[in-house]
């Protein structure tokens, strides 16, 4: 039998004749921790509440969402595990090939803005039944928000859905307060307290942070860098006022955030007997194979880059599960069919963050006047990754477990700054796949400043310390670098710099992405408006062509750039950078029989033992 019931008549086959919720996704559907949908019915189900799962419905077909009829208690609406509109589309607004949460990997399954297109339809069938949100494009799209994809700044989500109440961040405490309040008799209309949530009101709150209003927003570019200054500190468990904003009449209020779940509470939620199975028929989902073998130990993320909404999300203050409910995950998973031996990923949104940044977060949270790690490491940091590294020692160790490996994103800093774990030798020992990926982002500190990372000399110590334990524990591995372009604060200039810095590291970048400007993010707030939220001074942002031309510079190996990468030279005035000699960048002109850089000619008569021996050279270099 099914974790949930996914129509009436399974619903029958438990011997119900109602459900009290039903779970709305464009995701397909997995009973696995990996997917928010299945942690929060999972949630539900454990305090007796009946859940139905109503996974990637038809949203043109009003059939889809009355297979349970209507719910005792409320529709619980997410888009899935990622917005939907950055699901389907990439940068450049083209639309995607597949979808990672689809089975088969099939375009096409859910509508765009979900949230929004779900929340209508149901409301159009059933009326008033209540409807709560939920996610990460709820949570993101919470107040009012730049859309990349329009081009314009939307209303707070709640105002467009027409559902009840948003419950905002990782969701479980919000939920049981939802749940338990509804069971006990009250209205969704009364639930307008509820730590972790908003709602649309009537009017303003008696005190808390007042945002400016939509309609100043949308008018006001300084204004929306103003908001997006303010809303940056909302995720604040400690902080007890509401965040509000005027939408027209009315007022979109948040409440004061849930408290990060303690060690027991990550582990009762992790600890649940999901069955890993995918209840929605079809191919399997191509994100599975990867999840399926990994162990998410935390959440949070105190190093808050600008390009990211994690903390706004998730928050700043981690929380991290015991050693003890993460290897009794792990003993489980070497039993589970397919299992080679090999644990994919050990970590959460920055694996090596597996405690609160400083005790003082444990007592009162995050500081709102200063950051964890930018533009320093502050004094109070506590860097002692012992227990990460002690977590990895005995999922090692157990039996039938071959390797480990560590996926996740890992902050090289935070890294460098403990003296006392020797978490480094163990991950270039143990703990590496052939290469390490890591994301210095860029080389020039005026662009890393605006995105709130390290000065690039953290990555060059860092690269000469792994290459130091690589070399010392006689392994064949590298460091694989991400990098973004055309972040709001480079110029073409910039974009140059780093093409250089390729040049003269003999390095191929595989790992670059143009600047997404997804909802909620600093960054996107900076792209949009031109001004940095901090401090309200002009940003330089590469949009059009100069992002065209910024990408190019980046991958100047690819033929296909080679007239973009020529425009940029000359618009630079570094027509010195064309040519054939060792500096050189891309030769005079474009030619089929020779790669771009620095060029490697064959004789026609050798056979070339690979498809792309150029590229291999250029990465043994960089080893």
């Amino acid at each position: 039998m099914k974790a949930y019931p996914t129509n009436a008549k399974e619903m029958a086959e438990r011997g119900w004749d109602f459900v009290d919720f039903i779970m709305v996704t464009g995701d397909a559907f997995v009973d696995h921790s990996s997917f928010g949908s299945a942690i929060i019915a999972g949630v539900l189900a454990r305090r007796g509440f009946r859940v139905g799962v109503i996974a990637q419905p038809d949203w043109r077909n009003e059939a889809d969402f009355k297979v349970f009829g209507r719910p005792r208690h409320a529709f619980m609406v997410s888009s899935g595990n990622m917005d939907s509109m950055v699901c389907h589309y990439t940068v450049n607004k083209k639309i995607r090939r597949d979808d990672a949460y689809t089975p088969g990997g099939k375009h096409g399954r859910r509508p765009d803005r979900a949230v929004i297109v779900y929340c209508q339809m149901i409301r159009r069938i059933f009326d008033k039944v209540p409807i709560v949100v939920g996610g990460i494009e709820a949570s993101l799209r919470r107040f009012a928000h730049y859309d990349y994809w329009q081009d314009t700044v939307r209303r707070p989500i709640l105002a467009d859905c027409g559902a009840d109440l948003l419950v905002y961040g990782m969701g479980e405490k919000a939920t049981v307060e939802i749940a338990e309040a509804l069971e006990a008799g009250l209205s969704i209309g009364d639930l307008t307290y509820i730590r972790g949530t908003g709602v649309m009101t009537a009017s303003p709150p008696d005190e808390g942070v007042g945002l400016p209003s939509f309609e100043d927003v949308k008018a006001d570019k300084k204004a929306f860098a103003k908001m997006a200054a303010l809303i940056y500190h909302s995720n604040d468990a400690y902080f007890d006022y509401p965040y509000y904003q005027a939408v027209g009449h009315r007022f979109f209020i948040q409440n004061p955030a849930q408290m990060p779940l303690s060690e027991i509470e990550m582990d009762d939620v992790y600890d649940y007997a999901y069955t890993g199975a995918q209840l929605t028929p079809g191919d399997e989902i191509p994100c599975l194979s990867e999840v399926r073998f990994s162990l998410t130990v935390n959440r949070g993320c105190f190093g808050n880059c600008a390009f990211c909404a994690i903390a706004l999300h998730q928050g700043r203050m981690i929380s991290a599960r015991s050693e003890k409910s993460i290897l009794k995950e792990a003993k489980a998973m070497t039993a589970l069919p397919g299992f080679k031996g090999y644990i994919h990923d050990v970590g959460g949104p920055t694996a090596n963050f597996f405690h609160p940044a400083c005790d003082k977060q444990r007592k009162s949270g995050v500081c709102r006047h200063r950051e964890c790690l930018f533009p320093k490491p502050c004094p109070n940091l506590d860097a002692d990754e012992t227990d990460y590294a002690h977590l990895l020692a005995e999922l090692r160790a157990l039996p039938g477990v071959k390797k480990v490996f560590i996926r996740s994103g890992i902050r090289y800093d935070y890294l460098l700054l403990d003296h006392k774990s020797k978490l480094l030798e163990s991950i270039v020992k143990h703990h590496v796949s052939g290469q390490l990926r890591v994301a210095p982002e860029h080389i020039c500190d005026h662009v890393l400043s605006l995105m709130r990372k390290p000065d690039f000399d953290q990555y060059l110590q860092f690269v000469r310390r792994f290459n130091k334990l690589t070399a010392a524990y006689g392994k064949n591995q590298y460091i694989v670098p991400y990098f973004i372009s055309s972040h709001p604060g480079t110029t073409l200039a910039d974009a140059l710099d780093l093409a250089l810095f390729f040049r003269d590291t003999h390095a191929i970048p595989e790992q670059v992405q143009d600047f997404y400007p997804t909802p909620g993010s600093i960054a996107t707030a900076m792209y949009y408006t031109g001004y940095d939220p901090f401090t309200m001074q002009p940003v330089h942002v590469p949009k059009g062509r100069e992002k065209q031309l910024q990408r190019a510079l980046l991958q100047v190996q690819k033929p296909e750039n080679y007239a973009l990468v020529k425009e940029a030279l000359l618009k630079l005035g570094r027509k010195d950078l064309i040519g054939f000699g060792k500096d050189a960048l891309i030769p005079p002109r474009q030619s089929s029989k020779r790669h771009l850089g620095q060029i490697s000619i064959r004789p026609k008569s050798k056979k070339r033992k690979g498809k792309n021996n150029h590229d291999r050279t250029q990465q043994k270099r960089h080893r």
